[in-house]
């Protein structure tokens, strides 16, 4: 074949070109908040476990393993004895042989033996079955291992249940479609030896509060079969990762054990953190992160290095695939640039898997969706466009390359948010800080009651009679449920029979209610079902989209991208869940504007801070789409607006609120509205320094200010792919009309319904985050405010500096 010479294949290429060109050149060093090299590292060695099944150590030996890495034998060992293991070692380190070989040893031996894979995606675990399988047919061993999940098609369900002695599934399958037809899964559970948790830190928030109850049904059932399980969990680095397998299994921590020190040799890699430059030096805003990193995508594009790109959402990743198309495709193929995010449809998300395990895809734009485990090939550079929210996964983001050795680049563009600023003013911080810890709260009585419900359609419960109540709690005789004692357990069952969901009788509490419980209760705080997006021209669908994302990107004249092309939508048909678009070519895209109101329903405790006042209680939360902005392609101008008419979504959740009284906002002498821009900036400062506190990801915690205002005074500049909101807010006795005499008031809620505990921690440490929170604000370099303490200001609103306002109000708070 003869190669045509062109600048392109004259271009040097790999991955030493590129850190020569971008370190020589000096084109970003300026904008370098930190270079450093991570040496590689060498590996620590085990012997293979003598315990092993002979076919499964030659299986090993054939694939060229002589011995494991010492953290594999550790875990394996573990495993064997009985013990629930928990595997806490880096991206790429082998974690899947921990949990493989014990399986595949145990129904080796017993072949009635069976095991349960839990993966968050379903993604995941198609990938997985591809390698289980063929570590099977290798060892030359009859198991079953299936997959189990919504694509499953009828006709392969049956033969799952009554052949696969390994089945592979999600939390949402094994919720709604398993556990409870746990009969038809009699073979399974019965002789239920492992169940296998990968990817454990995704099971953080409210996903991890659900997770926990239907692992604890999962227990329950498998109990009612006859089988106690082992489990072994296995996650990327994570501050607590004994206590959250301990909280998520429902067990003590001195019944898990952890393997957390890899003997997984590491390749070197070149770290850059990049500020974009600033492009005003009064309002200090910088130019936009997204183009700078698809500037520098694509010189990693130009120069044949395979590449992965993250973005923030799916709004951000297809516009990036177009301005990344539009620059390389030429030259690499438009079908090698790909986006991979939900959304699209299961066999396009195959194809694009599978292109880039066979090489044919040189660089893919993804967002968190890629963030996980499944096998994407040979990559040597990770670009991440924005701090993701914390350590853990901005480190399990560039462990997506460098999986196969060798000199690797791991790229971090900052974007102008507060958190990001943070890190390129201390970016030791990446290096230094541990990984965040994984926090759940199974006892969210939100939670644990639609659990409840699950439970006792599963199987009925056995507890002491109404009429025979103990004298006290441990007394009690008969089943407890997730960490309730028994007179706790009889007391919400009870309740349930109020509402005519469970009846008892003779001490045995039974199902009820006509509705499947489980169809009622999402995993992932999404309570209604996809929007399918059907394009007009051809009658097929194209997409889908869950019921919030439908929102702000499904409303009637919304641009909604898809593989670098553009659909306007015609009609949104939201009681029948479709959206009807029509393929366009605009020189814009569409971001959401959206109104939120938050309201406080009961106030749990409350006192002074100082000069002001706060609270901590429930509060309902009240969003809706009102309007959308047109943002021209390139230059991210503002083409223009438009109205949407969308039912608005409600959540209850825990919040921590900062009032200022009437008396404090007079004696600082300046116009209210000013004290109200005051306390927008201070509340920045304190979400970001309560982000970090907590070690939970920004967004867990969302901040609105009840100003008795409909709208700021200015708005933040906000991102050009990220939706624009703003808000309100009202305290206990307060309705709608009087919203305008509300003293100013600072709300920091949970994000999820139900909240989690952040609020309550908030509230509990007060008095050290407002202090964090000047500290920040005051060692900011900035004169007057800026993305990195306050936010930006306009320096000709008059009021003063709202930077050293900021400062007087959280003074005045201490």
């Amino acid at each position: 074949m003869v190669v045509e010479d062109t600048p392109w294949s004259r271009q040097p290429r790999g991955v030493e070109a590129v850190v020569d060109a971008w370190l020589d050149q000096g084109r970003i060093r300026p904008c370098l908040a930190l270079e450093k090299l991570l040496p590689a590292s060498s590996g620590s060695y085990a012997p293979i476990p003598s315990a092993l099944d002979e076919s499964l150590v030659q299986t090993l030996h054939a694939r060229g393993l002589k011995q494991l890495y010492s953290h594999q034998a550790l875990a394996i060992d573990a495993a064997l004895s009985g013990r629930h293991v928990v595997v806490a070692t880096p991206t790429s380190s082998g974690k899947s042989l921990c949990f493989h070989l014990p399986v595949l040893d145990a129904i080796a031996k017993d072949p009635t033996k069976s095991a349960l894979y839990l993966y968050p995606t379903k993604a995941l675990s198609r990938d997985q079955e591809h390698n289980l399988g063929q570590f099977v047919s290798d060892a030359g061993l009859n198991i079953g291992a299936m997959v189990f999940d919504g694509d499953t098609r009828g006709d392969a369900r049956r033969a799952v249940r009554e052949k696969a002695r390994i089945v592979l599934t999600n939390p949402d399958m094994l919720h709604s479609g398993i556990l409870p037809n746990h009969g038809k899964w009699a073979s399974l559970w019965q002789s239920l030896q492992y169940v296998v948790i990968d990817e454990l830190h995704t099971y953080r928030g409210v996903f991890g509060s659900h997770m926990a109850h239907v692992l604890t049904r999962l227990q329950r059932i498998a109990a009612f079969h006859g089988s106690h399980p082992t489990f072994i969990c296995a996650t990327a680095t994570i501050g607590n990762p004994k206590q959250h397998a301990a909280r998520l299994i429902g067990c003590d921590e001195q019944d898990v054990t952890l393997v957390d020190r890899s003997g997984a040799p590491t390749s070197s890699r070149q770290f850059f953190l990049y500020n974009p430059p600033v492009i005003d030096e009064a309002l200090q805003l910088r130019a936009s992160a997204l183009k700078h990193a698809v500037s520098l995508a694509a010189d990693l594009i130009e120069a044949r290095v395979p590449t992965i790109v993250f973005g923030q959402s799916r709004n951000s990743v297809e516009v990036m695939l177009k301005y990344l198309r539009d620059r390389c495709g030429s030259v690499a193929g438009p079908e090698a640039i790909m986006a991979y995010r939900g959304g699209y449809l299961p066999e396009t998300r195959r194809n694009i898997e599978r292109g880039l395990r066979e090489g044919e895809i040189l660089c893919v734009v993804a967002t968190n969706a890629l963030e996980l485990g499944i096998d994407i090939g040979d990559l040597d550079a990770a670009v991440c466009v924005g701090y993701p929210g914390s350590v853990a996964s901005l480190w399990q983001r560039f462990g997506r390359a460098g999986r196969r050795g060798g000199k690797n680049i791991a790229l971090m563009v900052c974007s102008s948010h507060a958190l990001d600023q943070f890190l390129a003013r201390d970016p030791e911080y990446l290096l230094e800080a541990g990984a965040e810890e994984a926090r759940i709260d199974p006892s969210n009585p939100e939670v644990l009651i639609q659990h409840l419900k699950c439970a006792a359609f599963e199987a009925p419960f056995a507890i002491t009679a109404p009429g025979q109540r103990p004298a006290s709690p441990e007394s009690a005789e008969g089943e407890s449920y997730a960490g309730l004692d028994v007179e706790t357990t009889r007391d919400a069952l009870e309740y349930l029979a109020s509402e005519g969901l469970v009846h008892e009788r003779a001490g045995r509490y039974y199902w009820a209610g006509e509705a499947y419980p489980a169809s009622h209760v999402s995993l992932r705080n999404i309570g209604w079902d996809n929007f399918v997006i059907i394009d007009e021209g051809t009658g097929k669908s194209l997409a889908e989209l869950d019921w919030r994302a439908t929102h702000t990107m499904l409303h009637e004249q919304a641009i909604y991208q898809h593989d670098a092309e553009q659909y306007q939508v015609e009609r949104l048909d939201y009681d029948n869940h479709k959206a009807y678009v029509r393929k366009v070519a605009p020189d814009y895209f569409t971001t959401a504007l959206t109104y939120r109101d938050v309201e406080v329903i009961e106030e749990f405790d409350q006192g002074p801070l100082g000069g002001a006042k706060c609270g901590f209680g429930e509060v309902k939360v009240v969003e809706k789409v009102t309007g959308y902005k047109k943002i021209k392609y390139f230059t991210h101008e503002n083409a223009g607006y438009g109205d949407v008419h969308l039912p608005e979504m409600q959540m209850h959740t825990t919040s921590f609120w900062l009032t200022l009284p009437e008396p404090l906002v007079e004696s600082f002498g300046l116009p209210r509205a000013s004290v109200i821009e005051g306390l927008r900036g201070a509340g920045l400062a304190l979400e970001t320094v309560a982000s970090l506190a907590l070690m939970c990801e920004p967004r867990d915690i969302n901040r609105t200010l009840g100003d008795g205002y409909d709208s700021p005074p200015f708005a933040a500049a906000a991102s050009a792919a990220s939706d624009e909101q703003r808000g309100s807010g009202r305290l206990p006795g307060r309705n709608a009309s009087q919203r305008g005499g509300n003293e100013p008031t600072l709300f920091l809620f949970d994000a999820i319904a139900g909240g989690v505990g952040l609020a309550k921690r908030i509230y509990q440490r007060a008095p050290e985050l407002v202090a964090r929170a000047e500290e920040l604000i005051h060692s900011c370099n900035c004169r007057g405010g800026c993305p990195a303490c306050i936010g930006p200001y306009d320096p000709g609103a008059g009021g003063g500096i709202p930077k050293a306002l900021a400062c007087r109000i959280l003074r005045a708070c201490r």
